[in-house]
Order: structure tokens, then C-alpha cells, then sequence
């Protein structure tokens, strides 16, 4: 009433609003004139009517009896103990006259009436019994028929329609002196009787017991009394010992009625914030002077902790105080906000808590919630909320309890506590556990416990879901709260195999019986047999039909998630699809309410939100789907990202996904990156004449991961180019970036090749064809195919080799180890035949992920660059003897040739058993390479010739260090067996070569 009032005192000031009059009718209020005072404006007061019992026309006799009752027993007991008192109350009070008796529950009304039939004779004259007779006759209830004829029946809403009508006349005719009915009666139809009886002020609502109101008992009071018949009328009111004073203030109206604003005062000014009821301080102040606990303080200040010797000065002050600390409250948690010019503002968090009405202390709770809480913690949370604290812990109740909590014998619930159940607190989490586990509850205050607690749960954990959702570093515990909310509306835990218990028309039973045959998830129930379904829950057609028809109905959802091509080192861009796959289906019916949804929750490893969302039925039921791009930045710990659709109405629905974003650079371990090792490796150039250093790298075959581990050396550099986007504009370097200048300067135009391809290949997005057509625009010069025509070679004269002798006998021991070695190792190598025309068929055996963009941009680029280089006629540079024994020695190379090599051609050929060596005689010796031909090695070496060799080289034989093959000056073809290569190199090595075959 005041928010109205004050909301047109508001509008008033603007325009003309015509004056709102209030009429306030109580029957159970004593001090009226406190609330009058109340109501009134400060301009025109209210004015209090009072209409005592001197008004009445039928004198009432208000009476009420105390019963003992233990506190072991419970309000069902006790209320069967009072169906056995009910006859001597009617026979002390009754006079003879019609009997109304009030009972709790329509089971408890036919109870009452058959232990009253039994216990008390009713005397009836003939046509009172031939009335009866007749109006039994007419009833479909044989309970009551038979009832009926002792003069005792019942009355309550779960009655056909005709027989309620057939009691309703009897009674009103006098043909049934007592009548028992439920609370329902006396608000709807005007039976009077002289005597009223209420067994038990408590009833049974919603799936509990509770205290009558004083509106409902004044009510059922005065069906006392008929003004037609009677002068005088009697009210019994039959309750327990420790209630009876309560009823007897309340009947003579000396029951005060006293203010508890002050107790929740900080939840009335949140709510009166959001309302914009209250803006600032003054108007605080102003709202707690019309308040009726400002009311009451004035003229009982002990009741509310005030000093009595106060004036209205002091308690004014007092009132203030408990304002101010209560915003002060607010404001130090965030639900309220002041602006510049000191106006109230509520929060998000401020208007959920008014919108949900969440108890402060609840809420100063949740406050400490640290971001990662399980589902098991976030229900021991819950259930010490402030929403529960009228849950009362028995001591009968702790067997119970302690045996749902561990018991070996029998199933307990899924999160047991430690120690043995001692504080509401964990009653309360006991039984919220074995409520959502379908664990039966035999006791009958805990089941009316359990529906308490349930009733304020949902409220409190869709509030916590709603609060957790306004921060973005606590995805787990958001995560958690949906789940939990949804459990405590479908009252079932998220992996529970009774869903069946969500439909219509199966109850705890017909689903235990589903569970026991295996039908546990919402897809078994579609895909089984009408007929067999039928079988299973004891039921006659359709009864099946209908429950496959009700899960048909249900939404059906699926997840697509797409990763788009906008990414950079620390976002990436994904597309989330969520689709309702039978959304044609659900056109017609549906099993899900019209306010059914569902929330897409995404975040990262990081524990941080990504993004939430709401989805709608009715938005998916127009296309069917629902897509939204989302960007995500790059968590720390992992590049996992966890997408969540979870339903708010039905456990079963839920799907969780989980999806690996790609980044342009490599993860970063610890403080390092993880990157596979450039080999610095020296190779002769032919061109200049010099070493140089060759990097190849080291490609492990494996994760994506480690192959851009192996380029983030070459990334750790920009580019000077002035691009505002660099992830989208068409500079290579721009993307990959480049080369430190040290490594720069010491590496062949070959060397920058290969490491720029890998490069590319790993870690552009462009595709190959995109790159070779913005290379050729930035290229002014047209390639010349006429470089690429074969052109022979001159031979070069014949050198000796005489001086490599000692340095090939001294290592002959190490070499037979060698090839001991290699002929176990020989089937690791592939076997390349050199000169055919499918040169370039090696994916089988090297790894795609190197050489995948081996496109006619590289044949261009990789003769242009070997067509230079053999086209110089500069001879090898000088490498001392013994630097080349030594690595003929390691890498236990064997070599055979003749007197001259013509070509200059590097050829690797994979042989099984031996090395060929292809001179310009034709004559051909060969090395077995066996294990069982220790003896005929050393003397194989022997026989080896170095005058050839010699010859080009006059002091050493030049061998690689690292790659392990030779490079010769001769036109002459030769073939040799790559033993001594390692796997890694040759594969690095293979593909250019069969590369340079074809092209000369």
C-alpha cells in the first residue's frame, strides 16, 4: 500500500491524478488504530472503524483445548490422537444441534468420520433415516454410503460433484448432525452450523504441515452460529498444549500486533532502491518515518532494542542510525551504487537480490565465492543459506539421517559428509542429497522438511546462477550453478538414470521400474516398443504411445563448432551453431513448456567466462538454429576451450563439448617455448666458393604443435613493413616475420629457401596458390624457362687419391662396426630410384607436413637456384685429410669409385646390400654390406682407389660433417647408398634431390 501510495504522490506532482482510497478490513487485528495511523498521509488521516462483539447477531463462545504432545511425536500422530477425543467435545458442546469439524487433509477427514461412526450413536427419527436412506442410495462413494446411514459424512474438493451437492442439502436439512470437511469449506460454501470444531491448527500444504493463518481460523470460527435458527453458537479450537495461549490472545484480541521490518530492514531498502522508491539519504530517512515499525518504536521502543526513556527525538535518531548502517551495508557489497550527485543507483547484483528476495546474509555468503567451486561444494553452500534457518534438526530424526548419510548396506547419497550428522546445516544438505538421488524418505516430517527445502532451493540456486553470471573469472562455479539450479527444478542430479521421473505420469515407482529395465536416458525410451513399455510399467494401452510420444516432443539439441580463419598469437575467432534437430516436429506439440531454454556457457581453461547466452525455445523453433561468432583470447594453461549447453527444465538434455582452438604461434611451456633444434650444418657452395651453414630442421613426426615449435625461431623479429593489420595484409614477413640478423648473414640463398618454405607452410594461413600470385605481382621479372634447358658439363681432369690411403685404413676396425650397424637399420631407409619420373612420389614416406605446399612456385624458385650455382665452374675449396678421415669415421661412409667422376650431380640411392658407384669405364664394384661378411671387408677396403679423387680434391676428400653425403664435380652419374645418413636428414634431403632430376 505504501509503494502505491508514495508512486502517486510522484505522479501527482506532475500532473492531475485523482486521489486513491484505501479500505483496510482486518478481523484479527487488536490495535487498529496503530494501523489507521499507519495508512494515513500526513494530510487527510485515516479514519478507524472498530465493530467489537456487541455487533455480533449470534452470540460466539470461543473456546480452546490443549492436548499434550511430545516432541518425538509428529503433527500426523498427534492429529490421529485427536479423532478419538472429537466425540466427548461434541457431546459436551453440541446441544443436539448440527456438528461442522474442520479437519486438516481430505484423508484425515474420512478418517475422523469412520472412528466417530463407531465411537457415537446419533439419534435419528424414521424420516431423518428414510432421507438418509434415499440420499445413499443416490451416492457413487460406498465409503460414504455407508457413513451416511450413521449419521456421520464427509465433505471435501476431491468429491464428485453430485454426492458433494446430496451432503451439502442433508446437512443444510438437519438429516446429518455432524459433518467433517477441510478448510476449503468455509471460504466457499455457507454451511452454518452451532457448533464449530477445528481438529488441529495445522494443516497440510504443500507437502507439509503449517500453521492455520488467523484469516483462515476466524474464518472457519464464524460458520458458527445461525442467525435463523440460533442464538448462541460454540468454537472449539483443539491444539497442542504449547500453542494454546497463542490461540487464546488471538481470539480476545490481545495479541499486539508488532513490527519485524526491523529484522529485515537492509532487504526492504535493496528492494525499495531498485524500485527507485528511495534516491538518496533524505528520502531514506522520510521512507522509515512512514514506516509502521517508526509507528510501533514510538510507542514500544523495548521491543525493538530501544531504550524506554526515549523521546521521539531519540528514537527518530535510533531509527536513522539503523538506516544509515543498513545502506552503509548495501553499499559495501556492491548492490548499491552513489553517483555525483549522491542518488542511489542499484546494481545488477542489488536488483537480483530484490528480484529473487534473497536474504542479506545469504548473499554476503556467496560474496566469498572463490571462482572454482564443485557441485559439492556449491551444495554445502547452499545449505547454509539463511532461507533454511526455520529447518529444525530432531533428535528422532538423526538415525535416519546418519544412515542415509553412510550406510554400507544401503545407497547413500553421492557427496557424504564426514562425522555424523549433528547442525541443521548438515540436515539440510542430507536431505537435499537423498531428495535429488530418488533415495526414499520413510520418515514424515523429514518429507514435509524436504519440500520446504526444496521450495526455497529453487529460488536461491537460480539466484546463484544469475549472481555468478555477472563475473567472467569464475566459469567453473557458473558452470556448476546451472547444473545445480536445473537439478533442484527437476529435483534429480544432472547424471541420474531416472529421467523418466520428468514425465508426465511416472512417479518414483513406474520409474524405479524403468531404471530396473534399462531405460535410463531419453533415447532408450524413443527407440523401445509401445508394447514392451507396457509390459514393463504394468500398464494397458495407450499408456505406452503416450509416454514415447511425450518424449518425442522433447527439444533435441546439437553443437557445431567452427573454427573461422581470423586468428593471431593471442585470439582466435570460433563459430558455435546450436541447432534443434526435430524443430518441424515441435510445430504442432511439445513437451516442454513455452518458457523452456537453454545456456550456451563457454570458457577456457583459465577458469575464465568466454561467453553465456540464453537461448530460447521459441528462437531456435523459427530456422531451427542459432549461430554466434566468438572470439576467443588465449588462455594460459591450455588452448582447450569447454562449451556447455545446458537445459533449464530436464536432466538429460545437457551436452558438453570440448574444442582445441589453433593459434598463429606455438604454446609456450613453462618460460620456454618449445621448439625442435635448427642444425646448423656446413655444406659446400659450388657459387661462392666458401663453407656455409646449412639449417635443416629436425621435423619430428606428430602433433601440429611440435612442427610450429620448429619455426618460432624465425618469428622472433618484425618486419619493418608500416601494415595497420598485419594478420590480413599479403607481406610473408608481416605473418612469420624474420630472421635474426646472425643467422642472416651466414646462410645460402639455398638455406634462406628451405627455411622460408617451412616457415610458410607452418605457420601461414595464405594457401600456397594466394601466395604465388601476390609473389609474382610483387616481382617485376618474368621467369625464363630457357634456364632451365640442359646444358653438359666439361669434364674435370682426374685427380689421385693416393693420400687419402692411410687416413681410409686406420679407420677400416670402425668402419666394419659401421656396417654392422647399417645392415641392421637398412630397412629404415626408403629406396628412391634415381632418375624415374615419379621423382616426386614420396609423400608415402616423408612427412606431408613439411613438404605439403611443394607446388610449381617451388620447381621455380629451386631451379632458378640450382641452375646457378652448377653453372659457376669454381672448384671445391681445400678441407684438410684429416678433417675428412674424421668424418668419414663417424659417419662410417664407404666409398669405391674409379678414376674419374664426370658430372657434378649429388644422387643418394637406397640400395638393400649394397653401394654402387657408376664410373666411366663402366665397371661396376660393389660393397657387401652384410653382417656375415666381417672377413671380406677389410680387404674390399683394400682394393679402394683415391688417385680419382685425388685429383679433384688434391689434399682431402671433402664429406659433409652432418648431412653425411657427398657433392662431386663430374657429369658421370654416380649412385651411392645412403647409409650414413640419419633418417631425419634424409628425408629433408630426398625430396629436393628427386627435385633436381627431373628439372636436368
Amino acid at each position: 500500500m505504501k509503494t502505491v501510495q508514495s508512486s502517486l504522490w510522484r505522479l501527482s506532482e506532475n500532473r492531475h491524478v485523482p486521489p486513491l482510497r484505501f479500505v483496510a478490513v482486518s478481523a484479527t487485528i487488536p490495535n487498529a488504530e496503530d494501523i489507521a495511523e499507519w495508512l494515513s498521509d500526513g494530510k487527510i488521516p485515516a479514519v478507524c472503524h472498530k465493530v467489537d462483539e456487541d455487533q455480533r447477531p449470534v452470540k460466539l463462545r470461543k473456546i480452546v483445548l490443549g492436548f499434550p504432545c511430545s516432541d518425538s511425536q509428529t503433527e500426523f500422530k498427534f492429529d490421529l490422537t485427536l479423532n478419538y477425543k472429537i466425540a466427548s467435545v461434541i457431546q459436551a458442546y453440541s446441544n443436539q444441534k448440527p456438528v461442522l469439524v474442520f479437519c486438516a487433509t481430505r484423508k484425515g477427514v474420512q478418517q475422523a468420520a469412520s472412528v466417530l461412526s463407531k465411537d457415537a450413536k446419533f439419534l435419528l427419527s424414521v424420516e431423518q433415516k428414510q432421507r438418509l436412506q434415499k440420499s445413499a442410495n443416490s451416492l457413487k462413494d460406498s465409503k460414504l454410503r455407508d457413513l451416511l446411514m450413521y449419521g456421520v459424512a464427509y465433505h471435501h474438493a476431491g468429491m464428485e460433484l453430485s454426492d458433494r451437492k446430496i451432503i451439502e442439502g442433508a446437512f443444510t436439512a438437519g438429516d446429518v448432525p455432524v459433518l467433517f470437511t477441510t478448510s476449503t469449506l468455509a471460504m466457499g460454501v455457507n454451511l452454518p452450523a452451532h457448533l464449530v470444531v477445528i481438529k488441529s491448527t495445522m494443516h497440510y500444504v504443500g507437502g507439509m504441515f503449517e500453521e492455520y493463518s488467523e484469516t483462515d481460523i476466524l474464518q472457519m470460527i464464524g460458520r458458527a452460529g445461525r442467525p435463523q435458527f440460533d442464538t448462541t453458537a460454540t468454537a472449539v479450537i483443539m491444539t497442542r498444549l504449547s500453542t494454546r495461549e497463542k490461540y487464546i490472545q488471538m481470539l480476545n484480541g490481545a495479541d499486539i500486533i508488532e513490527s519485524s521490518l526491523h529484522k529485515h530492514l537492509v532487504e526492504h531498502l535493496n528492494a525499495e532502491i531498485a524500485l527507485h522508491t528511495i534516491t538518496d539519504v533524505t528520502v531514506a530517512l522520510e521512507w522509515i518515518r512512514s514506516t509502521f515499525l517508526y509507528i510501533r518504536a514510538l510507542k514500544n521502543p523495548a521491543h525493538y532494542g530501544f531504550s524506554s526513556g526515549l523521546d521521539k527525538i531519540g528514537i527518530e535518531a535510533k531509527l536513522q542510525e539503523l538506516c544509515l548502517k543498513n545502506l552503509n551495508d548495501l553499499s559495501s557489497f556492491n548492490l548499491i551504487r552513489m553517483d555525483k550527485e549522491n542518488n542511489f543507483k542499484p546494481t545488477e547484483t542489488g536488483r537480483l537480490m530484490a528480484w529473487y528476495y534473497i536474504a542479506f546474509d545469504t548473499v554476503k555468503q556467496f560474496f566469498r565465492i572463490k571462482g572454482t567451486e564443485t557441485l559439492k561444494e556449491l551444495v554445502t553452500m547452499i545449505s547454509n543459506c539463511a532461507e533454511f534457518l526455520d529447518v529444525k534438526l530432531r533428535t528422532n530424526e538423526k538415525k535416519i539421517l546418519n544412515a542415509l548419510n553412510k550406510d554400507k548396506d544401503k545407497i547413500t547419497i553421492r557427496f557424504p559428509m564426514e562425522g555424523r550428522i549433528k547442525t541443521r546445516e548438515m540436515k539440510v544438505n542430507c536431505l537435499i542429497q537423498a531428495h535429488l538421488g530418488c533415495i526414499p524418505v520413510q520418515d514424515f516430517t523429514l518429507t514435509q522438511d524436504t519440500g520446504k527445502i526444496f521450495r526455497n532451493g529453487i529460488r536461491v540456486t537460480r539466484w546463484l546462477s544469475d549472481f555468478l553470471a555477472s563475473s567472467k573469472d569464475n566459469f567453473s562455479a557458473l558452470l556448476n550453478s546451472l547444473i545445480l539450479a536445473k537439478c533442484f527444478k527437476c529435483r534429480l542430479w544432472e547424471n541420474s538414470l531416472h529421467v523418466s521421473k520428468q514425465l508426465e505420469k511416472i512417479g518414483v515407482s513406474l520409474s524405479n521400474a524403468m531404471v530396473n529395465a534399462g531405460l535410463t536416458s531419453f533415447k532408450k525410451i524413443e527407440d523401445i516398443n509401445a508394447r514392451e513399455l507396457e509390459l514393463i510399467l504394468n500398464r494397458h494401452p495407450p499408456f505406452g504411445n503416450q509416454i514415447k510420444e511425450s518424449v518425442l516432443h522433447l527439444p533435441k539439441y546439437e553443437l557445431n563448432i567452427e573454427q573461422l580463419p581470423k586468428y593471431s598469437d593471442t585470439m582466435a575467432e570460433i563459430l558455435v551453431t546450436t541447432i534443434l534437430t526435430n524443430f518441424e516436429q515441435l510445430q504442432t506439440r511439445r513437451t516442454a513448456s513455452d518458457f523452456h531454454y537453454v545456456t550456451l556457457v563457454v570458457g577456457d581453461a583459465d577458469n575464465q567466462v568466454i561467453f553465456i547466452q540464453k537461448i530460447m525455445d521459441s528462437v531456435l523453433l523459427k530456422t531451427g538454429n542459432w549461430m554466434k561468432k566468438i572470439e576467443v583470447k588465449r588462455a594460459l594453461k591450455s588452448d582447450d576451450i569447454s562449451i556447455n549447453l545446458i537445459s533449464s527444465d530436464y536432466v538429460g538434455l545437457d551436452i558438453q563439448q570440448t574444442y582445441t582452438a589453433f593459434y598463429l604461434t606455438p604454446r609456450a611451456v613453462g618460460s620456454k617455448v618449445v621448439t625442435n633444434k635448427w642444425k646448423a650444418e656446413s655444406s659446400v657452395d659450388t657459387s661462392s666458393g666458401t663453407a656455409q651453414s646449412l639449417p635443416a630442421a629436425k621435423v619430428e613426426t606428430g602433433s601440429r604443435c611440435k612442427e610450429e615449435n620448429t619455426y618460432k625461431k624465425y618469428s622472433n623479429r618484425e618486419c619493418n613493413h608500416r601494415c595497420k593489420n598485419k594478420d590480413v595484409c599479403g607481406h610473408e614477413c608481416c605473418k612469420t616475420g624474420v630472421l635474426p640478423k646472425s643467422e642472416m648473414s651466414g646462410d645460402s640463398k639455398f638455406s634462406l629457401y628451405l627455411a622460408d618454405l617451412r616457415s610458410r607452410n607452418s605457420t601461414s594461413s595464405v594457401p600456397p596458390v594466394k601466395r604465388l600470385k601476390m609473389q609474382m605481382l610483387n616481382q617485376a621479372q618474368s621467369v625464363d624457362l630457357k634456364q632451365f634447358v640442359f646444358t653438359p658439363k666439361s669434364l674435370m681432369p682426374a685427380s689421385s687419391r693416393s693420400g687419402n690411403e692411410e687416413s681410409f685404413s686406420s679407420h677400416s676396425v670402425d668402419q666394419v662396426d659401421s656396417f654392422n650397424n647399417l645392415g641392421r637399420s637398412q630397412k629404415q631407409f626408403q629406396s628412391w630410384d634415381y632418375g624415374k619420373s615419379d621423382a616426386l612420389g614420396v609423400n608415402a614416406e616423408l612427412r606431408d607436413d613439411v613438404w605439403d605446399d611443394l607446388d610449381d612456385e617451388v620447381l621455380v624458385v629451386a631451379s632458378n637456384l640450382f641452375s646457378r650455382e652448377l653453372d659457376e665452374h669454381e672448384l671445391l675449396h681445400k678441407y684438410s685429410t684429416s678433417e675428412a678421415t674424421s668424418d668419414i669415421s663417424e659417419d662410417s661412409c664407404l666409398l669405391q669409385s674409379d678414376t674419374s667422376i664426370q658430372n657434378s650431380v649429388l644422387s643418394v640411392f637406397n640400395s638393400s646390400s649394397k653401394v654402387e658407384l657408376s664410373v666411366q669405364s663402366g665397371h661396376v664394384n660393389t660393397f657387401p654390406s652384410q653382417e656375415n661378411k666381417h672377413s671380406n671387408l677389410s680387404q674390399e677396403l683394400e682394393k679402394i682407389e683415391y688417385s680419382s679423387i685425388s685429383n679433384i680434391i688434391p689434399d682431402s676428400s671433402k664429406f659433409t660433417r652432418k648431412e653425411n653425403f657427398f657433392i662431386f664435380m663430374k657429369e658421370q652419374k654416380e649412385e651411392m647408398e645412403p647409409r650414413c645418413l640419419p633418417d631425419d636428414e634424409t628425408s629433408d634431403v630426398k625430396p629436393l634431390l628427386g627435385l633436381l632430376d627431373d628439372i636436368f
